[in-house]
C-alpha cells in the first residue's frame, strides 16, 4: 500500500471513529454515562492520535493529545463527566474532524478554525490544570505518584523501589539514577517516602528509598530496564512508557502480521513489555486472573496497549473465520457494475426476442436460462448498494442537540427503523432534505417550553424519525409533537399571495401541500434557521428527483408528520409492459395490483364516465390514450390495469397487456423532465424506447380529476 492509499484509509477510519465519538458524547450530554462508553470515546481519540503520528500530522496529534488527557482523567473518575464537558468535547470532536479533512486535502486548516480549536484546547486545559494543582499539593505520598503520572505523560515514568538489603549487598541506589542520565535527560525525581518508618525505628544499614523518575529518552523499554540489571533481585522496577510511545506501540501492534499469537508475545514484539517482565507476570498468573490484568496491576503496560493487543488477537481470530466476509468497495466501481448489468439486461431481452421470432426451441431454453442468471446477478448487485439508513439518522442526533440549544428549547430525537435498508445513492441524497425538515420541525413545530407546559404537554419536545418498507417503497417519516400546521393561517397566506382563491374548496392534504410552494412561509419572524420561505420547495423537488412523493399529516396542537415515499432503487426494476396504439409503456410491477378486461358491455357502461364498479367498489380510471394524446388505431379490446400506491388505487385503460420484463431506468432529458405522468425511459429488447409511467403522479392526477368532477356536480 503506498502512502497516499494509507492516508486515505486513515481518513476513512478516522471519520468512522469521529462518528462513534459523536454518538457517545451526545449520550453523555443527555445524562447517560457509563464506563464502557467512556472507554470507547477514549480509544477512538487515542487511535486517531496514534495513527496521525505515523503520518507526521502533528496538528492532529497535539490537539487530540489534550482531548485524550481529559478523557483519561474522566476514565479515572478524577474529572466528572457533565453535560458542559460533553458539549465542549463535541466541539473538540468537530475540530478533530476539520483537522482530518485538512489532512485529506493536503491543505492547511482555515485560520479561523485554527483559532477556534485553540479556544477549545484552552478550555480543556483548565480541566487538566486544576487536576495537576490538586495532585501536586500531596507531594511526599501517593499524591506525588498521581501528580507525576498526570503531569509527565510525555516522559518515561520509572517507578523504583529498592529492597532493604541493597546497601548490605554493596549497591548504591543513586548510582543507578546517575546511570539513567547517560541514557537520556532526567526531568523529574520525586522521593517516595511512604514505606519509611519513624526515625527512632530506622536501621542505618537498611534502605528505605523509593523514587518516581521522569526520563526523556529516545530509547526502548528494554534499554531502560537493562540499567537495573545488577540490582534486579534487590528492587522493584515499573517502567511506564510516555504517551507518544504508546502511539508507537499501538501502530506496531496494528502492523503485526495477521497470525495467531499470544498476548505476551504481542507485547514483547512491539516493545511494550520486556521478556523479564513477561516471565515475572506469568509466574504470578493464576487461572482466574488473566495475564493482562496482572500486567496492568504491576503497571508494566498501560491499559490502552493491553486493549490494542487483545483487539489484535480478536481481529486475527475473526479474520480467520470470516476472511472474505467484508471488503471495502469503491462506490464508483459499484455504479459501473450496475450500469454494465443494466446493459446486460437489455441485451438479454434482445436475445429472448430473437429466440421467439426464430422459434428455435434450444435457443429459447438457453435464452430463458440466461434471463434467470441475469436476474440473479442483478438482484445480488443491487443488494450490494443497499445500506441501513441508521447511519444517516444518527447524524441528526448532533443537529437536534445543537439546534435545541440555539433555540433555547428542550428537544429529544426519537429514532426507529434504523436498520431499514435503501439504495446508497438515495441515502446520500436524502440527507439534506431530512436536515431541513428536522430543523423546520424544531423551529416552527415544537413550541417553547413554557407554552408546552401551559398546554399540559411534556416540557421536552420530541422529533421522530422512522423508516419502513411498504409495497415496494421505502417510507421515511419526520414527525413532531408540536403545535401542528395552522390550516386557516396557511389558507389566508395562500389567498394573499394569489395561490388559491377565497371560494376555492381544498382538502386538508391540498392545503398542507401549499407549504411546498416556492417562497411560501407563515412565520411571523425570520430566524437564523427558517422563515424566509426557502427550503420546503427544494425539499419537495429533491424528493421528486428521486421519483418519490411527499405527504403531510397534521393535527393542530398535536403535531405534524411528513411522510416521504421513495422507490427501493433507482437503477433496475421489474416492470409490466402495456401497449397503447404503437406506443409501449412500463409500469413498476410492485405497483400493479390486477388486470381487468374491459368488455364491450363494460365499455358501453363506462361511456362518458371516468370510474368503474369493481366488485362493489368505485375505481376511478384514466384513459392512457387520452392522457398522452395518442391517435393511433384503437385496439379491438381494451384492458384496465389497476395500480396501487400509498393506499390509493386507480385504473389505467390500455390497449394491450404485454407481460413482465426487467427494466433498466434511463433518465429523461431536460426537455422532457417536466412532462407529467412520465418518470423515466427504458430500452426494449427490439431497440424501441418505452416510457416508464410515474404511478404516484398519475394517481394524484386521477384523484384531482375526481374531486373536481364532484365539485362541479355540486
Amino acid at each position: 500500500m503506498n502512502l497516499d492509499a494509507a492516508l486515505e484509509t486513515y481518513v476513512v477510519e478516522s471519520q468512522e471513529l469521529l462518528t462513534q465519538m459523536e454518538e457517545s458524547l451526545l449520550a453523555f450530554a443527555q445524562g447517560s454515562v457509563d464506563a464502557e462508553t467512556i472507554n470507547a470515546v477514549f480509544r477512538a481519540a487515542h487511535t486517531i492520535k496514534g495513527s496521525a503520528g505515523l503520518f507526521g500530522l502533528d496538528g492532529i496529534v497535539g490537539f487530540t493529545h489534550t482531548v485524550e488527557s481529559v478523557l483519561d482523567q474522566v476514565r479515572d473518575n478524577t474529572i466528572p463527566m457533565s453535560a458542559e464537558l460533553a458539549t465542549l468535547l463535541l466541539h473538540c470532536r468537530d475540530h478533530m474532524g476539520h483537522l482530518v479533512d485538512a489532512a485529506a486535502s493536503g491543505e492547511e486548516i482555515d485560520p479561523e478554525r485554527a483559532a477556534e480549536g485553540a479556544q477549545w484546547q484552552g478550555k480543556l486545559g483548565k480541566y487538566l490544570g486544576k487536576e495537576v494543582e490538586t495532585a501536586t499539593g500531596k507531594i511526599g505520598g501517593e499524591g506525588a505518584v498521581a501528580a507525576f503520572t498526570k503531569s509527565a505523560t510525555d516522559y518515561w515514568h520509572i517507578s523504583l523501589r529498592f529492597g532493604v538489603d541493597v546497601f548490605r549487598n554493596g549497591m548504591d541506589p543513586l548510582s543507578f539514577i546517575r546511570y539513567l542520565s547517560t541514557i537520556g535527560d532526567i526531568v523529574a525525581v520525586i522521593h517516595y517516602a511512604h514505606d519509611m518508618p519513624p526515625a527512632d525505628e530506622m536501621d542505618p544499614e537498611s534502605c528505605y528509598l523509593g523514587f518516581e523518575i521522569g526520563l526523556r529518552a529516545a530509547t526502548d523499554k528494554a534499554t531502560i530496564e537493562s540499567a537495573f540489571e545488577f540490582v534486579r533481585e534487590d528492587c522493584r522496577v515499573s517502567i511506564v512508557e510516555p504517551s507518544s510511545k504508546v502511539s508507537d506501540y499501538l501502530a506496531l501492534i496494528k502492523e503485526l502480521p495477521d497470525e495467531e499469537i499470544r498476548l505476551g508475545d504481542i507485547l514483547v514484539r512491539c516493545g511494550a513489555l520486556t521478556q523479564h517482565e513477561l516471565d515475572a507476570a506469568i509466574s504470578l498468573q493464576t487461572r482466574p486472573k488473566l495475564l493482562g490484568e496482572i500486567l496492568i496491576d504491576q503497571k508494566a503496560v498501560l491499559q490502552p496497549v493491553i486493549q490494542a493487543a487483545l483487539d489484535k488477537q480478536k481481529q486475527v481470530k475473526e479474520s480467520k473465520g470470516h476472511e472474505s466476509r467484508f471488503i471495502r468497495l469503491d462506490a464508483e466501481k459499484l455504479d459501473i457494475l450496475i450500469n454494465r448489468i443494466g446493459e446486460l439486461v437489455i441485451a438479454g431481452a434482445g436475445i429472448s426476442l430473437s429466440a421467439k421470432r426464430a422459434g428455435a426451441v434450444e435457443l429459447l431454453e438457453a435464452a430463458a436460462t440466461l434471463a434467470t442468471l441475469v436476474e440473479d446477478v442483478r438482484d445480488s448487485a443491487l443488494q450490494l448498494r443497499m445500506v441501513p439508513i441508521g447511519a444517516t439518522f444518527n447524524r441528526f442526533q448532533r443537529v437536534v442537540h445543537d439546534v435545541s440549544a440555539e433555540l433555547g428549547k428542550d428537544i429529544a430525537l426519537s429514532i426507529s427503523g434504523a436498520d431499514t435498508e435503501m439504495d446508497k445513492t438515495m441515502v446520500d441524497r436524502i440527507g439534506d432534505p431530512l436536515m431541513h425538515l428536522i430543523r423546520n420541525a424544531m423551529d416552527h413545530g415544537i413550541e417553547p417550553t413554557a407554552a408546552r407546559v401551559a398546554q399540559g404537554k411534556s416540557a421536552k419536545g420530541t422529533v421522530r424519525l422512522n423508516a419502513y418498507h411498504d409495497a415496494g417503497s421505502i417510507v421515511i417519516e419526520v414527525g413532531d409533537d408540536g403545535g401542528g400546521l395552522k390550516r386557516e393561517r396557511i389558507m389566508a397566506k395562500a389567498i394573499e399571495r394569489g395561490l388559491v382563491t377565497a371560494d376555492q374548496k381544498l382538502s386538508d392534504s391540498e392545503v398542507y401541500d401549499i407549504i411546498f410552494e416556492p417562497g411560501f412561509s407563515t412565520a411571523a419572524q425570520i430566524s437564523n434557521l427558517s422563515g424566509r420561505g426557502v427550503g420546503m420547495d427544494v425539499v419537495k423537488r429533491s424528493i421528486t428527483d428521486l421519483r418519490g412523493t411527499v405527504e403531510v399529516e397534521s393535527s393542530e396542537a398535536a403535531g405534524t408528520t411528513i411522510r416521504i415515499r421513495l422507490p427501493l432503487t433507482l437503477a433496475i426494476i421489474d416492470g409490466f409492459l402495456v401497449g397503447v396504439g404503437k406506443s409501449v409503456f412500463v409500469v413498476p410491477l410492485d405497483m400493479v395490483e390486477e388486470c381487468i378486461e374491459l368488455t364491450p358491455a363494460s365499455r358501453e357502461e363506462t361511456k362518458g364516465r371516468d370510474f368503474v364498479n369493481l366488485r362493489g367498489k368505485v375505481l376511478p380510471f384514466i384513459q392512457a390514450r387520452k392522457l398522452f394524446g395518442i391517435d393511433d388505431v384503437r385496439g379491438r379490446r381494451e384492458n384496465i390495469l389497476v395500480v396501487r400506491y400509498a393506499g390509493q388505487r386507480a385504473g389505467l385503460v390500455v390497449d394491450e397487456l404485454m407481460g413482465e420484463a426487467q427494466t433498466v431506468i434511463k433518465p429523461l432529458g431536460k426537455l422532457f423532465q417536466a412532462v407529467k405522468g412520465i418518470g423515466g425511459s427504458t430500452i426494449l429488447g427490439d431497440g424501441r424506447v418505452a416510457l416508464i409511467l410515474d404511478v404516484p403522479g398519475l394517481l394524484q392526477h386521477v384523484h384531482r380529476e375526481a374531486i373536481d368532477g364532484v365539485l362541479k356536480a355540486a
